[in-house]
């Protein structure tokens, strides 16, 4: 004989259909009114590290004058032990009035230091480094150190972050010029990478030229993968600064950049300005990114480069 009071089991199943969906109900009311639930698998972004790092405080009087004192007292000791670069091409600059992208390529962690020491005052005085927001601005002991010492903001390499961007062109319409590498990181083998477009989106943002600027020897005194640097010699040659015109867009002005650091990579190279100057002319300079070939013969290619130094035939650039 059936229960009077048990209740069919499709009234069961209909209950809970509608408990489930006054439950999206009221989420979706609660909503506006308090954070949305984190999706699973990931977890939510620390208030105060990677690309959310507050960097103001890093260009106040007391930061700025204890990073100056840092870099031309420690830095440049360092620098001139392991690196004592040769610097060139600071008679290009003679015409550069205002802020400016210094745009350098990038082989080494020691091309931070040895830019903030090369590039000439007034510039060097006020200058910013975009720096990668993962891997400097990881905790915040790291965060504070770079910030402070190199006075760098955090830089999303793998992503758009619209409050970085307007910290960098905020700075640079204040009159900060900014270091930046375009290949978005540092090479892997000694050989330069594509340049990325970020450069040429702040110069146009910002209304400010592009130095070109070329490093050699850097990645024999840092490499990638190295925990200990060795002394070795480098050479920082800067380029003619480049404006941002009218026909340009930011591929446009990507690859005039780039066309720029490797003319430098061959002048420094063979030695031979005007012969760098006509291949630049022709389109005709060797890329950055070297021969297209195995990895030890790419190798092989670099030393080649290092051992015949100061000729005047075409090679790759050793960078």
């Amino acid at each position: 004989m059936a229960d009077p009071n048990r209740r069919p089991a499709i009234s069961h199943l209909t209950d809970r259909r509608t408990k489930a969906s006054l439950s999206r109900v009221v989420r979706k009311v609660e909503f506006p009114l308090k954070s949305a639930e984190t999706p699973d698998g990931q977890t939510p972004l620390p208030a105060n590290t990677g690309a959310n790092y507050e960097t103001d405080w890093a260009r106040r009087y007391p930061s700025r004058v204890t990073r100056r004192i840092a870099l031309s007292t420690v830095g440049k000791a360092v620098i001139q032990y392991y690196a004592s670069p040769t610097i060139r091409g600071l008679d290009r600059l003679h015409d550069l009035d205002g802020p400016a992208i210094f745009a350098s390529n990038h082989q080494s962690h020691a091309d931070t230091l040895v830019m903030l020491t090369s590039i000439p005052a007034p510039w060097r005085h006020k200058a910013f480094v975009g720096a990668a927001a993962d891997y400097f601005f990881g905790n915040r002991t790291t965060a504070a150190i770079s910030a402070l010492f190199i006075g760098a903001i955090p830089i999303e390499r793998t992503s758009i972050n619209r409050n970085t961007i307007e910290k960098a062109v905020a700075l640079l319409r204040g009159g900060w010029s900014m270091v930046i590498y375009p290949e978005g990181g540092r090479s892997p083998d000694g050989w330069g990478q594509e340049f990325r477009p970020g450069a040429a989106f702040l110069a146009k943002q910002a209304g400010v030229p592009v130095v070109p600027v070329h490093i050699r020897g850097t990645f024999d005194i840092l490499r990638k993968g190295r925990n200990w640097p060795k002394r070795s010699k480098a050479i920082v040659n800067f380029g003619r600064p480049l404006e941002f015109a009218e026909e340009d867009n930011n591929r446009r002005f990507t690859r005039k950049l780039q066309a720029a650091v490797e003319s430098l990579a061959d002048e420094t190279a063979t030695g031979n300005w005007f012969a760098a100057r006509q291949r630049a002319h022709a389109e005709d300079s060797p890329g950055l990114q070297g021969p297209d070939t195995s990895t030890w013969r790419r190798r092989w290619s670099l030393t080649e480069n290092e051992d015949d130094q100061g000729g005047s035939h075409r090679r790759w650039p050793y960078v």
